[in-house]
């Protein structure tokens, strides 16, 4: 029987940052359910709270109020070992700038985060490294250095690390945001397969050509949540 309960759940979640002057409330009460296979985005004005949202749910932010609960783990009751346990095995990221290491190979850049998996040899990482790389369009770029690719090709690779440990969520902050336009449509569609093969993605964007790739627009203003029409 398939698990009824949902893969995200946000329950009147707040995240305050204060001064000595100045209390911001980033987010404001959220509340928000996501199920397994879902495909995702946030969208809204810079400022609005977005990336303070996809923190959270990156378990690299931790909450001010509510309750948190991912993959049915809930995140405000466990120590900060087993958060970073928890973030390894269930979320894959991908962000804006690529953050690759320079001096790694594109295949040890993608391998890298299985380094931290109990259990997984050096051979199983560079394997399992070579099959996202495969399944993204970049194995014949695995020996390369990330300054020796395009911007669009880095963030390929930067997805094939977030796939590489086989994560339940996959979190992508404005993941074209460095990109021109046809790069960041094939970014687009990139993600979008992945969604179609099963991954399911919250991502981040102010661009609303972007947004509509997803199955479920969520629009966000001022820390707060509101629901927009579902792509086709």
């Amino acid at each position: 029987m398939t698990d009824p309960s949902p893969l995200i759940a946000l329950a009147g979640v707040e995240r305050i940052f204060a001064t000595e002057t100045l209390k911001t409330h980033a987010l404001a009460g959220i509340d928000l359910e996501i199920a397994s296979g879902e495909y995702v985005t946030i969208e809204g004005p810079s400022g609005c709270g977005k990336s303070t949202l996809l923190s959270v749910l990156g378990l690299l932010d931790e909450i001010d109020g509510g309750q948190y609960r991912l993959a049915g783990v809930p995140t405000t009751e466990i120590d900060a070992e087993e958060r970073a346990r928890l973030r390894n095995r269930e979320i894959g990221f991908v962000f804006q700038s690529f953050n690759l290491i320079p001096e790694m190979s594109v295949l040890e850049n993608v391998a890298l985060p299985l380094v931290y998996r109990d259990g997984v040899g050096a051979g199983d990482r560079l394997r399992r490294a070579g099959d996202v790389l495969e399944r993204v369009g970049m194995a014949a770029r695995a020996d390369h250095r990330p300054n020796q690719l395009s911007g669009g090709q880095q963030q390929r690779v930067a997805i094939a690390r977030a796939l590489v440990g086989e994560p339940s969520l996959i979190l992508a902050d404005e993941p074209t945001g460095n990109l021109d336009h046809d790069n960041g449509e094939q970014i687009m569609a990139l993600l979008a397969e992945l969604n179609r093969g099963g991954a399911t993605l919250v991502t981040v964007t102010h661009n609303p050509e972007y947004a509509a790739h997803a199955r479920r627009r969520i629009a966000m203003l001022d820390g707060q949540l509101g629901a927009r029409a579902a792509s086709a």
